[in-house]
């Protein structure tokens, strides 16, 4: 695997030949597919069955998750506070089993088994209740939670207080955003830790900087790795002596102050036209 990035104490570093993990570091990795479990293995991560799902909140969010695990052998619940919306959910789903009531409710959730849950997923429009609903979720026995959190004020915390997984439909946005304002042919976008950085998928066009030259003999920013080479379907995780093809697919990781200049090194040369 490539260790594209490492959040410790809220700093992002973009980690060197020489730098180490410590315990309690957050690790953004790139991985072979068919390498993915023996990679997760190292950090001691392994693979567990889900067969029971709770989601809290039938929103928008919450109905599309549900609708997608209706098809699936995972017997799944979902409790929704209002009871005209309740109706509405029962009329769309055939197995999720629809509960009228307060995901914050310590009785409700002792009377659904919690203890048995392999995953909660709050998903209201209240953050608070998300949070709270997660907390308790995880004190009364749930196996693992993801939290709905949208203020990204919140999400330092997060770790701090229990949470473990926290999911943003406001950062989701932004990445979609960002894919469409980004100079050069980006084809997605995704921001991490509130902003501070991002993995940009790019196609390399015939004529750019980083195209036909070994990645080691390209000058890119202090801030950016690429993180992987899609050729023909085939995943490339680089090295120095890699180089880059036109109209590969590269993955980018870039901290704000350097995707500038990656945007300018990704765009075409003016002697092209």
């Amino acid at each position: 695997p490539l260790i594209a990035a490492v959040i410790r104490d809220e700093e992002l570093i973009i980690p060197s030949g020489d730098d180490r993990l410590l315990p309690g570091d957050l690790v953004y990795f790139i991985s072979e597919d068919d390498k993915l479990m023996d990679t997760l293995a190292i950090f001691d991560k392994h693979a567990e069955p889900v067969n029971r799902v709770l989601i809290v909140g039938g929103g928008r969010i919450g109905l599309r998750l549900a609708t997608l695990l209706d098809d699936k052998p995972i017997y799944t619940k979902i409790i929704e506070k209002n009871p005209d919306r309740c109706a509405k959910l029962a009329e769309k789903l055939n197995k999720v089993v629809v509960l009228h009531g307060d995901g914050s409710d310590q009785r409700l959730l002792n009377e659904e088994n919690i203890q048995e849950t392999d995953f909660v997923i709050t998903l209201t429009d209240d953050e608070e209740i998300n949070i709270l609903a997660s907390l308790l979720a995880k004190k009364l026995g749930a196996r693992k939670t993801i939290t709905k959190i949208s203020k990204f004020s919140y999400f330092p915390l997060m770790s701090m207080i229990g949470i473990e997984q926290v999911v943003s439909p406001r950062l989701s946005a932004i990445n979609t955003i960002l894919q469409h304002i980004r100079r050069g042919k980006i084809l997605s976008s995704l921001s991490i830790k509130g902003e501070q950085a991002e993995f940009m998928e790019a196609v390399a066009l015939e004529t750019s900087e980083i195209v036909g030259r070994p990645l080691k003999n390209i000058s890119f920013p202090k801030g950016s790795l690429v993180a992987s080479i899609i050729r023909n379907d085939n995943i490339i995780i680089p090295s120095g002596d890699s180089v880059i093809e036109p109209d590969d697919r590269i993955i980018i990781f870039a901290t704000r102050q350097a995707i500038p200049k990656i945007e300018k090194i990704l765009t075409v040369k003016l002697e092209y036209f």
